[in-house]
């Protein structure tokens, strides 16, 4: 039987060029996103027969939970791969965010990855050498400055995926997560505000490149699959350098010369 990948965010950015890199490559494809209408627009780019798609909110568990069964029924019960790839931020200083929004990031970036591996578990355990594939951040390697909220789920994201690599081995089930540096998507690209962090270091990494990184993900045994070689060094100072170094060089990236000092 061929493969099946569930993905959430579909609807764009990096869940929509997955989506079309495992369709190309003769998988099975659910699509899930809150967004209908963009949803639509790239399922119809693909053939019904190997494909479906289900409106979803991943903050809500009974979308979840109806949206997977959904996929179940057209896959024999079977899940190779669950990629949690929905998201959202929003950039700027903490306490000009509100609240109400803080929470949703919250409630988006690491509470609807419980619900998406709750409402699958049972499938992805019935389904040999399966995989969860997390969306985590390069922003988890060190927290980042006008990103608190949305890095701190992302460091949420993961210790879940460490923790649960080590706990679902045993039942067939991988996980593993996608830690990449700021991606040209829709999330980043059309933000009315963008930490400074973002045009200092620039968008040099497509959603394309990332899906490249899934598909790895998909048939290899990291824990850790890390987009680019810059962060892999951001990764490694972190690690083996003085905490204080670290937080200088992030406090270089997030802020002015002038505000630094």
């Amino acid at each position: 039987m061929r493969k099946s990948i569930a993905i959430t965010g579909a609807a764009s950015g990096i869940g929509k060029a997955t989506a079309e890199l495992f369709f190309r490559k003769g998988w099975y494809v659910g699509l899930f996103d809150i967004n209908e209408k963009d949803l639509t627009s790239v399922f119809s780019t693909l053939d019904e027969k190997n494909a479906c798609m289900r409106k979803m909110d991943v903050s809500d568990p009974e979308s979840v939970k109806d949206a997977i069964r959904f996929f179940s029924e057209k896959t024999e019960g079977k899940m190779d791969v669950l990629f949690n790839c929905a998201g959202i931020l929003q950039m700027g200083h903490h306490e000009k965010i509100p609240l109400k929004i803080q929470k949703k990031i919250v409630d988006v970036n690491l509470i609807g990855i419980l619900n998406c591996i709750d409402a699958s578990f049972h499938i992805l355990k019935n389904t040999d050498d399966s995989r969860i594939i997390n969306m985590s951040s390069g922003s988890a390697t060190y927290g980042t400055p006008e990103l608190a909220v949305y890095s701190s789920t992302k460091f949420a994201v993961r210790g879940l995926t460490e923790a649960l690599n080590i706990e679902f081995e045993d039942q067939g089930i991988w996980v593993c997560d996608i830690m990449a540096p700021f991606v040209s998507t829709p999330m980043i690209m059309n933000a009315e505000q963008k930490a400074s962090s973002v045009s200092k270091l620039g968008v040099w990494v497509s959603s394309d490149q990332v899906a490249g990184i899934v598909w790895k993900a998909a048939h290899g045994r990291k824990v850790h699959w890390i987009v680019s070689l810059h962060l892999k060094l951001l990764m490694i100072l972190t690690k083996i350098g003085n905490i204080h170094i670290t937080r200088f060089l992030v406090r270089l990236l997030a802020f002015s010369s002038r505000e630094v000092a």
